[in-house]
């Protein structure tokens, strides 16, 4: 039997990158996956035939994590389809970097709504459905061990992450669910490519100061995730886990 056979999780952002990664790695170790993504169906329709061809089950729902009603309603789908909830990573994320001079209002509502709002939406609406040995994961970021410059909202908003997920641990500990964070460092992704964030000084400064030499990839990240939801790692909650080869 498989680690997570008879689990449900939902993934949110989970057309591409690490979320999809995400996806498909809990649905080979037998989870049921909700794919969750705000606008590209068909990124979402990719990943649920990856998973159904290879034999897993899984669905893509729409949903902006950013509303409650759609939070609300990408749960729902869960339920309805599958008729319980074991699992939820909050991955869904944007990001945008600049100096100090470029910050403005629109800027900072974007990333923290989706980021930190988004989360506490979607886990506000899962959180009834799960119950004892219930798993959270927020995909926070390497960021907050570096603050590198330039980055002031974005490292804002996952810091954001990272205090909630302690707080969450707590207050959903006696439920016997565990929150944690996996925080990557700079992974090889869609996003960070149309970014312009590899092949350039940033990237070879940041593998400079990875002990194990590289970038990351998703499926690095995907391992992780399913490693914390596991019950392996039952007696973990409340921890912000690094994810980034070693750098700090």
């Amino acid at each position: 039997m498989s680690k997570l056979t008879n689990k449900v999780a939902i993934v949110t952002g989970a057309s591409k990158g690490i979320g999809a990664a995400v996806a498909k790695t809990l649905a080979a170790k037998g989870a049921a996956v909700v794919v969750n993504y705000a606008s590209s169906k068909a990124g979402a329709d990719a990943v649920v035939e990856a998973i159904t061809s290879a034999g897993g089950q899984a669905i893509a729902v729409q949903g902006d994590v950013s509303k409650a009603d759609q939070a609300k309603g990408i749960v729902d789908a869960a339920i309805a389809a599958y008729g319980r909830l074991d699992i939820l990573v909050n991955n869904s994320g944007v990001y945008e970097f600049g100096p100090l001079e470029s910050v403005n209002e629109a800027q900072f509502h974007k990333m923290f709504d989706i980021n930190v709002l988004g989360l506490l939406l979607t886990t506000q609406a899962a959180s009834p459905h799960l119950g004892e040995g219930g798993n959270i994961v927020n995909i926070g970021s390497g960021v907050t061990a570096i603050t590198p410059a330039q980055t002031a909202v974005y490292t804002a908003s996952k810091g954001a992450v990272d205090v909630i997920t302690g707080v969450l641990a707590k207050e959903l500990g006696p439920r016997k669910i565990r929150v944690n964070s996996v925080n990557p460092s700079l992974t090889e992704t869609e996003g960070t490519h149309a970014a312009g964030m590899l092949a350039t000084e940033f990237e070879a400064g940041i593998i400079a100061q990875t002990p194990l030499g590289r970038l990351g990839q998703p499926q690095d990240i995907a391992e992780i995730v399913a490693l914390v939801v596991s019950d392996e790692a039952r007696w973990l909650t409340g921890e912000r886990i690094l994810a980034g080869g070693g750098l700090r």
